[in-house]
């Protein structure tokens, strides 16, 4: 098996995804299109020597819908030659492309190509591509939705409402230090207009002034007496549901792209490419539907034994803040340093653009790891239906 390497990554501003935020006015061809663009301008790398590109999406439909992948190519300026292909897994489509992109490099198919996502969500809003999942009556009748199933995790470990609020004024806080110190100016494209008008250079969504007090004035989201009930049915040992979750603890909708270019030895040497980091492994898991860290950190499990790692080798985390819940379970289950974990602040304080969340994750820590001289990083994301993706990767030297 051959090394699949990251060559180089950038990401756009996470964008508010609901109405008014500032990238609403950028469709979302556009969106992904000046972040490939930009991505390859950087390595001097001809677009027809790349072999593939692999676009997730959350929500694969309307204008981000179809084979987006194709289109955002054709709109970057790339080579008609140049392939393309959109893949779903839900909130981590964007890591699975990744992961996919480094098995087919590994396994010697193909040299070079660029993997990452895309997601406008205030234009194509969460859900809007349905499926069977969650509204065929033959299949559906155990689905829970991911907030009560957050709230069924923090009834199950006896989380307080204090105790999930205060890791979101930490992610706040640590993202508000992070975007002072201009942390992610190596890995972040400001979106412009045709004409050089600055739409978006930072994440909008951190809120420096976010306090326990100013959360405390939050009502819970996910009240729903149908769905306790067949949360109840599968714990009896629960009488009944607390419901802690609100808008200022989960991870709010965003807009956003990101990209990778990942390679292999050869493409490095023949464009005079510097590695930064290297797959080490990944995984795919799948739990019970109800608790969404199941799958998630049996993946987790699953990467670090592929990586022949145990948990205290890793020296940064990156997990997806989907729900307060999810990320201290993780914390309390694999028995982290929390200063290990989202060093730079989480998903709730940076929104969650579904497709490409997964990239953005993998690019913070890349950049990181870089900015601390350590060696290996772990991002996990948990999604929807109870499943999990997991990758490891390791820096490479200089």
């Amino acid at each position: 098996m051959k090394d699949a390497f990251i060559f180089d990554a950038l990401r756009s501003p996470r964008g508010n995804g609901e109405e008014g935020g500032s990238l609403q006015v950028v469709k979302p061809v556009e969106l992904a299109s000046q972040v490939l663009k930009e991505l390859l301008n950087r390595s001097n790398i001809p677009s027809p020597s790349l072999d593939d590109l692999i676009l997730g999406v959350g929500a694969p439909v309307g204008e981000q819908g179809g084979l987006v992948a194709k289109a955002c190519a054709l709109h970057a300026g790339f080579s008609s030659t140049l392939a393309g292909v959109t893949i779903n897994r839900s909130c981590a489509s964007s890591l699975e492309s990744v992961n996919l992109a480094s098995l087919r490099i590994s396994a010697g198919q193909d040299q070079l190509l660029i993997a990452g996502g895309l997601e406008s969500m205030s234009r194509v809003p969460l859900h809007s591509d349905g499926g069977s999942l969650m509204s065929d009556p033959q299949i559906a009748h155990n689905f829970i939705p991911q907030g009560v199933a957050a709230d069924l995790l923090a009834s199950l470990k006896r989380y307080s409402r204090r105790d999930l609020d205060q890791w979101a004024v930490h992610s706040h806080k640590k993202a508000s230090l992070a975007q002072d110190r201009a942390a992610f100016k190596n890995s972040l494209l400001p979106i412009k207009s045709q004409i050089g008008h600055s739409f978006l250079s930072y994440d909008e969504l951190v809120k420096s002034g976010t306090t326990m007090e100013g959360l405390a004035n939050f009502e819970p989201l996910f009240k729903n007496p149908g769905f306790d009930f067949r949360a109840i049915f599968r714990y009896p040992e629960l009488e009944k549901i607390a419901h802690l979750h609100h808008v200022g603890n989960i991870s709010p909708n965003a807009d956003g792209a990101a990209a990778l270019l990942l390679g292999n030895g050869r493409m490095a040497k023949k464009y005079e490419l510097s590695p930064r980091a290297k797959i080490r492994s990944f995984a795919v898991a799948s739990g019970d539907s109800s608790l969404l860290v199941k799958g998630m950190n049996q993946s987790i499990k699953k990467a670090l034994k592929q990586a022949n790692l145990e948990i205290e080798d890793i020296d940064l985390f990156e997990i997806q803040e989907s729900f307060s819940s999810v990320i201290l379970n993780t914390i309390d289950e694999f028995k982290l340093d929390p200063e290990k974990v989202n060093v730079n602040g989480g998903s709730i304080a940076f929104g969650h653009p579904q497709g490409a969340t997964g990239a953005m994750l993998l690019i913070s820590a890349l950049d990181e790891l870089e900015a601390r001289n350590q060696r290996l990083a772990l991002v996990s994301i948990g999604t929807f239906s109870g499943m999990g993706v997991t990758t490891i990767i390791e820096r490479v030297d200089p």
